[in-house]
């Protein structure tokens, strides 16, 4: 965890969180975040809210552990009820979430379910209205990361789950979630560098990662003019379950994010969460069909 006293706290941005060298470690897809070696830094101890959220509902996705997690922390300590989506496989994770979001005092509701189905992903949108009363946010981050050494070794079962996962449910999610948003709403979608810059190895990853990219800047086209925002954020690596879970290669773990970022490091959760807090709050009010990287320095178009 951050010795940070809090996400105000100045300093040297390369050291602000230590380097990750992870021993070589494997878990069964989706993984449970308690278990990884070192446990990612969610803010439980740092983010430090300021009651930019108030008053807001929101749905986030794959909101158990990672980015998603650590959104939900953050949304929660500045004023938001909090609806969680997550695979039933996550649930000592979730448990840990909700729990902080119930210390924040904030309306938690867990939602387990596998949104690669339809029907599901209306059914979480209904949960989440009728337990908040209300829905005013949608933050998309569930994802699913497979890696494969070339195409002739990645089926047409994962090309397909990661879409699933990764597209059609953000689909399914906005679209069920769109007649109970109002003017001043906010959506938030979730893509990656690899969008920009796709590793050879991660195929049909990057490629949802672009539709997402895609989806969103038309999408925002067409709410704005109902003042509802469209957003997306767009992490460089960030050490979250998915790279335990065969979202890279585990031989590449001792060195995750270290070579290929400026900034000599992995990110952690904890500081993808912020970018997210921005795009919900009246502070981006003019901030419409953006990508906002958040990548420690990579460079992308």
């Amino acid at each position: 965890m951050s010795e940070l006293e809090d996400q105000y706290q100045f300093g040297d941005p390369t050291t602000r969180y230590p380097r990750v060298r992870p021993p070589v470690q494997q878990q069964d897809e989706p993984g449970v975040q308690t278990r990884m070696n070192p446990v990612p830094d969610l803010g439980e101890n740092s983010y430090r809210g300021t009651g930019r959220l108030t008053g807001r509902k929101a749905l986030i996705t794959g909101a158990d552990s990672g980015i998603g997690a650590a959104v939900a922390i953050a949304f929660a300590r500045e004023g938001a009820d909090i609806t969680i989506s997550y695979l039933p496989e996550e649930e000592e994770d979730a448990q840990h979430v909700m729990g902080l979001i119930r210390a924040a005092g904030r309306i938690a509701v867990a939602v387990p379910g596998d949104i690669t189905n339809a029907e599901h992903c209306r059914f979480l949108v209904a949960a989440a209205v009728e337990k908040m009363g209300g829905l005013d946010a949608v933050v998309n981050v569930a994802g699913k990361q497979v890696w494969q050494k070339n195409l002739l070794e990645l089926s047409d079962e994962q090309f397909e789950a990661t879409f699933k996962t990764n597209v059609f449910a953000m689909f399914w999610i906005v679209k069920a979630a769109l007649p109970h948003l109002g003017p001043g709403s906010r959506i938030i979608n979730t893509a990656s560098l690899e969008a920009y810059v796709p590793a050879p190895d991660r195929l049909d990853y990057a490629s949802t990662k672009g539709a997402i990219i895609n989806f969103s800047k038309g999408l925002a086209q067409q709410l704005v003019s109902q003042g509802i925002r469209v957003n997306v954020v767009a992490p460089g690596p960030t050490w979250t379950v998915l790279q335990v879970t065969s979202g890279v290669d585990p031989e590449t773990l001792p060195e995750f994010g270290s070579s290929e970022s400026p900034m000599g490091r992995a990110a952690q959760p904890a500081e993808i969460a912020p970018a997210y807090v921005f795009l919900a709050s009246a502070e981006s009010s003019f901030v419409v069909g953006e990508t906002l990287n958040v990548n420690g320095g990579m460079v992308t178009p």
